[in-house]
């Protein structure tokens, strides 16, 4: 166990990131290079071993975090690797990306500071990589069974990689020319170097799962004529014995005021989508570029922190976050108590980047967009914005003001999956209340019409946390085996209509 009188002796002490004026100037993680060890195993030192671990409600994946805590104390690093990956496929991912809920729902944050449950899990797996723990597990027999996976995003590949160890033959599909989905061409270099997703598809494919990039399922692609394309997800439906839909909640939100045609008015994700082609190689720079610039980031979400960051590092002269939402406070209220995940006032990396180097936080809350102003030319130059009221979010009086803007990024989120494409009519699959993908509780396509279809990941629950996406997929990868087999020993830590812990405890679809 760990220390019992850790928690009273040991302060937390999170890894702190590199100088801001260091990782402006380069691509890599913010943290890359730093000490883990042994400021990592002390930390660990403070988990308490609580008879009942509230940190397991924070987390959808169930993370045995009070035994991987305690091998990490004692430097057991090949026990507390093992743990880790008893219950999440890619804890190098979580470690690096989740914002960690299981931290708010940690027993000393009733009274103290939580342990620092995600340096612990990004050090565990990180020296568990230096130390050559990372094997592939094919399975000892094959079920002779197919699975297609189309998506690969982190709901597509746990659910890929955990029915292939179950003796499936599992193919993954995914329309991009690279795997990894999200992971791959959303995510910036600078919150997770793309080595690391680069090594877990390495073990995959050696574990047996097969991956076909370029093909869009249910859409067209460049080898596709339109007949073929017109009945690419039902084909593929009949020569497998099970479908996983995974492709993530892509339908980008709009934003409908006046100017919105300007040159240089974009989606946030079209934007970092290029930014991380060019560090792929493809390009040499990109063809939406913040240098020089005066940058307006629309959407207070992690979306748009990954904007910001991505901005400073090509050179804006300027950037500013909008978030219509007021400003969070510093504490919990009493409607988000402990153990449930608060929205309080963070500071995102990027954030903290923009205050070095301006002095000040970039976000401007409680404002919403009213116009964009142009030059003779069509391309954006100013953004008209008001100061909003919090409840109905309506316009205030006489609070209009204007802000520099030659490249504006759209980050309002997203609301369900893509609608373009044939792969809804060609699977059968019908939309829930939400605009997601409708299913029963254990993946199932709903409405009758598509048997051995299961959707997985935002594509059902809507956009979420990379955490839900791989409890999602583990989940339906269960679900799967047993359609296929009659029973399952997968674990399936989540059902399909699961909610985060809110003060009115796990919320499913039946309690509004």
């Amino acid at each position: 166990m760990t220390d019992p009188f850790g928690f009273l002796r040991i302060p937390r002490e999170p890894v702190p990131a590199r100088p801001v004026e260091e990782r402006l100037g380069d691509w890599r993680e913010v943290h890359a290079g730093q000490a883990l060890l042994p400021l990592v195993s002390r930390q660990a030192d403070r988990c308490m071993d609580c008879g009942i671990p509230f940190c397991h409600t924070g987390c959808p994946l169930g993370n045995l975090i009070p035994e991987w805590n305690a091998y990490a104390a004692h430097a057991d690093w090949r026990a507390a690797y093992e743990r880790l990956h008893a219950t999440n496929n890619f804890p190098e991912v979580t470690g690096r990306l989740c914002p960690a809920p299981c931290e708010d729902a940690c027993v000393l944050t009733i009274n103290a500071n939580p342990v620092t449950i995600k340096n612990v899990e990004q050090a565990i797996v990180d020296e568990g990589l230096r130390r050559g723990y990372m094997a592939a597990s094919p399975p000892e027999r094959h079920s002779g069974k197919t699975v297609a996976v189309i998506g690969s995003g982190p709901a597509g590949l746990a659910a890929a990689q955990q029915l292939t160890r179950a003796g499936h033959a599992v193919t993954v599909h995914e329309r991009a020319d690279r795997i990894g989905g999200l992971l791959r061409y959303g995510i910036p270099e600078f919150k997770m170097e793309k080595a690391h997703l680069d090594r877990r598809i390495e073990q995959m494919r050696a574990e047996g799962t097969v991956f076909v990039t370029g093909h869009d399922v249910g859409g067209t692609d460049d080898t596709a004529t339109a007949g073929d394309a017109a009945a690419d997800a039902a084909e593929l439906r009949g020569r497998c014995d099970a479908v996983v839909v995974a492709i993530g909640a892509g339908e980008r939100r709009e934003l409908p005021v006046p100017g919105r045609e300007l040159h240089g008015i974009h989606q946030a994700m079209e934007y970092l989508t290029y930014a991380n082609r060019v560090r792929e190689g493809d390009w040499s720079e990109s063809p939406i570029t913040a240098e020089g610039r005066h940058v307006v980031i629309v959407g207070g979400g992690d979306t748009g922190s990954d904007c910001m960051g991505t901005a400073l590092r090509q050179g804006a002269i300027s950037v500013v976050q909008l978030d219509i939402n007021p400003e969070p406070g510093p504490g919990r209220t009493d409607d988000e108590p402990w153990p449930v995940y608060p929205k309080t006032y963070r500071i995102s990396h990027a954030h903290d980047e923009a205050r070095g180097r301006e002095g000040r936080d970039p976000r401007l809350f409680a404002c919403a967009t009213l116009r964009f102003e142009g030059d003779a030319a069509g391309r954006v130059r100013a953004l008209h914005l008001t100061a909003v009221e919090p409840v109905g979010r309506s316009p205030l009086a006489g609070t209009e003001r204007v802000v520099p803007a030659g490249l504006v990024l759209l980050a309002l989120g997203f609301s369900g999956p893509e609608r373009a494409g044939g792969l809804r009519e060609q699977l059968g699959l019908e939309y829930d209340e939400r605009g997601n993908y409708a299913r029963d509780a254990g993946f199932a396509a709903s409405g009758g019409r598509a048997p051995g279809v299961f959707v997985a990941g935002d594509a059902g629950r809507g956009q979420s946390l990379v955490v839900w996406a791989i409890a999602e997929g583990r989940a339906a990868a269960a679900a799967v085996d047993r359609y296929l087999t009659g029973s399952t020993c997968l674990p399936a830590p989540v059902a399909a209509h699961d909610r985060p812990m809110t003060a009115l405890g796990r919320m499913r679809y039946g309690d509004f």
